[in-house]
């Protein structure tokens, strides 16, 4: 079993720095007993500048908020403020290349009822790659994502990742590495916890929103595709459409980009380092360590900015 955090282990706290071993949390919580609860997946890195850079870090906290508010959750806190609560974690944890996990939960209520406040806490580990370095092999899950009419499918929710884990475990059970999800039609949804691009005939497809998670990553990934002149087109299609594909790959802020081996047994004739896949593995890389970054950041460059001289810029 992983080991997130030990006795010296600091988290930022509802406004404190504590040791994560004496945080205490209730345990007569909706988010507790029912799933109530909004969360986000970030990382920092140590970047070739030789400082630390949370990618994306206006973009994540802003979704942990919208998340919060779809599911009538308090919250009273600002992107900028909880930017630099992560950066004081990270400092005294004496982390660069980390996972970050926000996590917003409820206070004592075993009702339905509204609640009137929210808490927030801030972790930060050492992780490597979610999925990790090896090619995949995915099952297509007999699993599904949830009906968007039943949950608002675009917050990062808590109880959302029930169906995750039994559909990853699932999967792991049955010899693969890693689960595909449909969604309530039969089309291509998504992975667990991460989004999916596969590649026919030099462009690359993804499945459209509206039943996935709008990943930041996924939004990364089409960003560098626009910059690297890749065509890209989001669609509807089937798994037996994916399985005619040349190429595919999984996206996600803890998966990063990793390609897979085959769908179903069924191998993809592309060799991986060929793929657009694969360019864009680099160019991901590239850009979160600050190799290579987005035009409108090029200002910026070797300059260290801290995080509200970075939102102010945008």
């Amino acid at each position: 079993m992983a080991s997130y955090y030990n006795e010296n282990t600091i988290v930022y706290l509802n406004g404190k720095y504590v040791k994560a071993s004496e945080a205490k949390v209730d345990l007569y919580g909706q988010t507790m007993h029912y799933g109530l609860g909004v969360f986000e997946g970030i990382r920092s890195y140590h970047t070739v500048h030789g400082n630390t850079k949370i990618f994306k870090a206006v973009e994540h906290y802003d979704r942990l908020r919208n998340s919060a508010e779809a599911l009538n959750m308090p919250y009273n806190w600002h992107t900028v403020d909880l930017i630099d609560a992560t950066y004081e974690v990270l400092r005294q944890n004496n982390l660069q290349d980390a996972y970050i996990r926000p996590l917003v939960y409820g206070p004592a209520n075993m009702s339905f009822n509204l609640n009137s406040e929210s808490n927030i806490v801030i972790e930060v580990w050492e992780m490597g790659k979610f999925l990790g370095d090896k090619l995949l092999r995915v099952l297509a899950s007999p699993f599904q994502r949830p009906n968007p009419g039943g949950f608002k499918i675009e917050a990062k929710a808590c109880g959302h990742y029930v169906n995750s884990i039994l559909a990853s475990q699932d999967a792991k059970a049955k010899g693969y590495d890693e689960a595909l999800l449909t969604d309530m039609h039969g089309f291509v949804a998504e992975g667990p916890g991460a989004n999916m691009f596969y590649e026919k005939d030099g462009k690359l497809y993804t499945p459209a929103l509206g039943h996935i998670l709008p990943g930041i990553t996924r939004a990364t990934v089409i960003e560098l595709c626009d910059e690297l002149n890749i065509a890209v087109e989001e669609k509807t299609f089937t798994v037996d459409e994916l399985k005619q594909a040349d190429a595919a790959f999984f996206c996600g802020t803890a998966a990063e980009v990793i390609g897979w081996e085959s769908l179903d047994k069924v191998k993809f004739p592309l060799d991986w380092n060929n793929s657009l896949g694969k360019v864009l593995q680099q160019a991901y890389k590239d850009r979160v360590t600050e190799r290579s970054l987005a035009p409108e950041r090029l200002d910026g460059l070797g300059k260290g900015l801290k995080s509200k001289e970075a939102i102010s810029a945008r």
